[in-house]
């Protein structure tokens, strides 16, 4: 059917009687199923769906393979083999929204179902859903010239996503370029007036609103923690952190990022005047699944003009169950036992982002019985949480973690969780609170488990005293899972015992490095999980703490209690086949 001649190609529509046949003829479709689809009234919402959307929702067998259904994925393939061209699957993070909407206009686009999802120095990669329309070919090779057209297939729920969102989002960053050039007002004071007078910005900036809004249900749809809106000479950057690496998702021009920056402010209720003093505000928005989610907002003047992080704290990442955040039996045992003790003070101690929050809010809803007063005093308070009294920091009337302790302990609680400890007086405060028989659950950054206690003598703290009140330290990183799409390593001999050198754990069969695949963007990582190094403090370690004892003697103490340290916990995630060499080699001090 499909002829070519050497002067015209011969182009059609594919409505759902040619689906239903040619799938029939190819052997994928049964007789009685055919005439099942054909049978079946369409509601009116379904008129408009693409044939194979419609025949997706059936989910029939596939007659050529058993464990295969027809869903969208299987008849794309099957439609784009057919056609002779390739099959893409547009990955939003990866795609340069502002050249590929710049390459045919939103109306040829719409009106032939087409958009370009890829552009190189010689050819232009065009996706369609209808790959035997061919009309539109001519055309659009004049105004592309000399690139070459090269098509390929892409599924109509993508297509018909994409389509709208990047031409919005390009119109939005047009528009509020346009507005920039006739309005010597700056958009600041134009979205201030707008804020003022009604609860909206005036119609020119409804554009900004736009963009804000698909910035972050793109960050919460790929899971980001922190979004990062920077500046530059010519185009800002957009940039996601995604299991602790960032990539960047869009530049956009400068003012239009100072324009998005600025309506953050506003919903933040922070000071859009003010550029040279850095500034901090929340906001609360809901996921495209309904849940509740804060951001926290931090601003910081630059060279360029005024850089903004949002950090996602959404509810279901805070609160876990051990579980998931990678707790074995014994670990969670252990763990259990620890913070079941009445006073005391146990650390959680890790880099920034190493998921130390996340464990102690995940211990604190276990502990906020209704039977004890749980106290937190935070900077800032990362979630509210309605089992817990929470209290915030507060620089401006000198509310320190210090002073925040006294007033806590006039409020007869029972555990108290401290943000931070960060100086002497707070480390005092703790050390007090924990001596009048309260529970003390709190944070230090350091390296591993044992340097907390050198840190504690850094701040000042007596060594009795350290000795006298901590009960144990865990230490914690995080590193990313492998996805399924996971090959077998051949050579890791060198590096294995590197990692495990003074330990004695078995040599693997196999182990596991990432490959990629669209799940997981091409990274081959999916989701995180913790590596735990837990110091119970037995008697013996605190008398050598008392007695002012070395890093190493501890070390080699903790080592004989089996204390094992953070690369050990990696390797038995490596064994496990969670996740890779390199990534456990990359997140965990060796030393």
């Amino acid at each position: 059917m499909y002829s070519r001649s050497s002067s015209h190609h011969y182009s059609y529509l594919i409505d759902l009687q040619w689906c239903l046949e040619n799938l029939m003829q190819d052997g994928l479709m049964s007789e009685r199923d055919k005439i099942l689809i054909q049978t079946t009234h369409r509601k009116r919402e379904q008129l408009s769906l693409h044939p194979l959307q419609w025949i997706a929702e059936f989910n029939l067998p596939n007659k050529l393979n058993v464990n295969q259904k027809l869903n969208l994925a299987v008849l794309g393939q099957w439609l784009a083999s057919k056609a002779g061209i390739g099959l893409f699957t547009i990955d939003p993070l990866k795609s340069d929204v502002d050249s590929l909407t710049k390459i045919m206009s939103e109306e040829f686009a719409v009106h032939n179902r087409l958009l370009a999802v890829d552009v190189s120095d010689t050819e232009v990669v065009i996706g369609t859903d209808q790959p035997f329309m061919t009309d539109w070919l001519k055309s659009l090779e004049h105004i592309v010239k000399p690139k070459q057209i090269r098509r390929v297939f892409v599924n109509p729920d993508q297509l018909q996503r994409y389509l709208i969102e990047y031409y919005q989002v390009s119109r939005a960053v047009f528009s509020s370029e346009k507005n920039k050039k006739n309005e010597n007002k700056s958009v600041e004071s134009l979205l201030q007036i707008g804020d003022m007078q009604t609860q909206n910005p005036d119609a020119n900036d409804q554009h900004i609103v736009k963009l804000v809004d698909w910035v972050l249900q793109f960050a919460f749809e790929q899971g980001a923690s922190d979004i990062h809106l920077e500046p530059r000479k010519e185009k800002g950057k957009v940039r996601f952190r995604i299991d602790g690496v960032l990539t960047t998702i869009y530049q956009m021009p400068a003012n239009t990022l100072n324009a998005v920056i600025a309506r953050i402010k506003i919903l933040g209720r922070m000071n859009v005047a003010e550029k040279r003093k850095p500034q901090d505000g929340r906001l609360k928005t809901r996921t495209p699944r309904g849940v509740e989610t804060e951001l926290r907002l931090s601003t910081l003047p630059t060279a360029l003009g005024e850089k903004m992080v949002l950090r996602v704290f959404d509810p279901e990442v805070l609160v876990r169950d051990f579980k998931q955040l990678g707790f074995n039996e014994k670990l969670l045992d252990d763990w259990k036992t620890l913070t079941s003790n009445t006073h005391g003070i146990i650390l959680v101690t890790g880099p920034t982002g190493s998921g130390k929050t996340t464990t102690l809010y995940s211990s604190l809803k276990k502990l906020a019985t209704d039977d004890v007063n749980v106290c937190t005093i935070e900077d800032p308070i990362e979630m509210q949480e309605d089992s817990f009294n929470q209290m915030q920091v507060n620089a401006n009337i000198d509310l320190g973690f210090a002073d925040g302790i006294r007033a806590l302990m006039r409020q007869d609680p029972d555990i108290i969780m401290i943000g931070e400890i960060r100086d002497k007086d707070t480390a005092d405060m703790a050390i007090q609170a924990a001596l009048t028989g309260h529970l003390v659950l709190s944070t230090l950054h350091t390296n591993d488990a044992p340097s907390s206690l050198v840190r504690l003598h850094d701040l000042g703290v007596q060594p009795f005293l350290s000795s006298a009140t901590l009960l144990g330290v865990l230490a914690q990183r995080l590193v990313r899972r492998l996805c399924h799409c996971k090959k077998e390593m051949v050579v890791f001999q060198q590096e294995w015992e590197q990692l495990t050198a003074g330990y004695d754990l078995p040599v693997p069969h196999k182990l596991y490095e990432p490959v990629g695949c669209e799940e997981c963007r091409h990274t081959g990582y999916k989701g995180r999980v913790g590596l735990y190094e837990f110091m119970p403090m037995s008697l013996v370690l605190k008398q050598l703490v008392s007695d002012g004892a070395k890093l190493a003697d501890v070390k080699a103490q903790a080592k004989k209690e089996g204390v094992e340290p953070l690369r050990i916990a990696g390797a038995r995630q490596i064994l496990l086949g969670t996740t890779s060499i390199e990534e456990v080699m990359r997140v965990v001090p060796l030393n």
